[in-house]
């Protein structure tokens, strides 16, 4: 996933959790016990963008879909460097008391959490850690923290491209999977319309060389040339059909270990995923004996407003015609649920998000339209802030131009 198109990044593994874990309550300090979910779970938990000042509440989310577990995003190296796990690059997991906010809020709720340890944008722990065993170390750190159970690796670009940091981050979650009986990872990487790209060919006979199987690999088909359910079906046919070349599997043990993580509405290319297609893809994953079924993300699980954010691409509604929540209630489907038919009792308002600029302006001069905090930005998109106008060198999300993120360059006053 991405951090929105793949829109995110990945993630991390577990203590010692075979029944349950000891993890702090946040700012409270006292041990909350936590139990496992069934893998069915880990293997539907859509993904929510943490730090997201908007981001929905999941207590609500869980409550109007029956959806028990969640896909947190994303873990990275510092935006300074350095091998510590931080959230977005921003917030230290060792200090972080906000996103331990969210997760007891889920576990006091019935449900549980995976961390999700990469994604589309920042600097990976696989980048900035010297070996696989410090990579690993890292991460463990995210785990113990926090008393997981699952992780995510979502590899895309640019760590995909090097097969160093590549091999420090499997090689981490194969120790991981090795310390922390029942942990479940999954790994996630970009994907053509017809499977698995170049390098994510590479990644999976790196794998294949370690000796290392996850419970899950998983693609993402969008971004790429999609149209619809068939297109994406097709895909992961093909997908099986390189994991059976690879790893030598039946094409039913290949799905056993298969997984897709779509795109809700519009993407970063202008695809459009409606409710019908999740629904087709749905049905695929459960006939072939899929484990892994997921998107990116709860936070753009809402209506805009108006409906079709005029075209536009946002990161906090899906810019199709929706009730809130529809996408989400697909992967509770699939863990086995029945989510309720009705709407929320009291849904959450639609963010407006003002259409995002995509080229003109820039230099000095005229201001091109503001940055908006409900809109999310291409790469190459440019805006105006505080009297400069700026360009993303990256896709973000809520990200604020000169901010610590290195989202955005200045490109002069305006």
């Amino acid at each position: 996933m991405r951090k929105i198109a793949a829109m995110f990044p990945a993630a991390a593994a577990s203590a010692i959790l075979a029944a349950g874990a000891l993890v702090l309550t946040a700012g409270t300090g006292h041990a909350a016990t936590t139990t496992a979910l069934g893998n069915n779970w880990y293997g539907s938990a859509p993904y929510y963008y943490t730090l997201d000042s908007s981001a929905p509440d999941l207590g609500q989310v869980m409550a109007a879909t029956g959806q028990k577990a969640y896909e947190l995003a994303f873990i990275l190296a510092p935006n300074g460097g350095g091998c510590t796990p931080t959230w977005d690059g921003t917030d230290p997991v060792s200090s972080d008391t906000q996103v331990a906010a969210v997760i007891n809020e889920v576990r006091a709720d019935g449900g549980d959490v995976s961390v999700s340890a990469g994604g589309y944008g920042g600097t990976k722990l696989g980048q900035e850690c010297g070996t696989p065993a410090a990579t690993a170390a890292a991460y463990q750190q995210v785990i113990t923290k926090y008393g997981l159970h699952a992780i995510d690796f979502d590899l895309e670009e640019p760590e995909i491209e090097s097969a160093g940091s590549i091999n420090n981050e499997l090689g981490a979650a194969q120790i991981l999977q090795q310390n922390n009986p029942g942990l479940y990872v999954s790994v996630t990487i970009p994907s053509t319309t017809t499977g698995a790209n170049y390098f994510g060919q590479l990644l999976l006979a790196n794998a294949k060389s370690l000796g290392f199987t996850p419970n899950n690999y998983s693609i993402m088909p969008f971004d790429g040339g999609f149209s619809g359910a068939a297109s994406q079906i097709t895909a992961l046919q093909d997908f099986n059909a390189q994991l059976v070349s690879t790893f030598g599997w039946s094409s039913a043990t290949a799905y056993a270990h298969e997984g897709v993580s779509q795109m809700n509405g519009r993407t970063d290319s202008a695809e459009y995923f409606y409710q019908a297609d999740f629904q087709s893809v749905l049905n695929f994953a459960e006939s072939s004996g899929m484990t892994r079924y997921t998107f990116w993300d709860v936070n753009r699980d809402r209506e805009c407003n108006p409906p079709n954010n005029n075209g536009d691409l946002s990161g906090e509604c899906s810019s199709v015609t929706q009730n809130a929540y529809d996408f989400t209630k697909y992967t509770a489907e699939f863990a086995g649920a029945t989510p309720p038919t009705s709407p929320p009792t009291t849904p959450p308002s639609s963010p407006t998000s003002s259409p995002s600029s995509t080229g003109g302006g820039g230099g000095s001069g005229t201001c091109v339209a503001a940055w908006n905090s409900s809109s999310a930005y291409s790469q190459g998109a440019e805006v105006s802030y505080n009297g400069d106008n700026w360009t993303a060198n990256q896709w973000n999300d809520d990200e604020v131009p000169g901010g610590s993120s290195g989202a955005w360059t200045s490109d002069g006053p305006c």
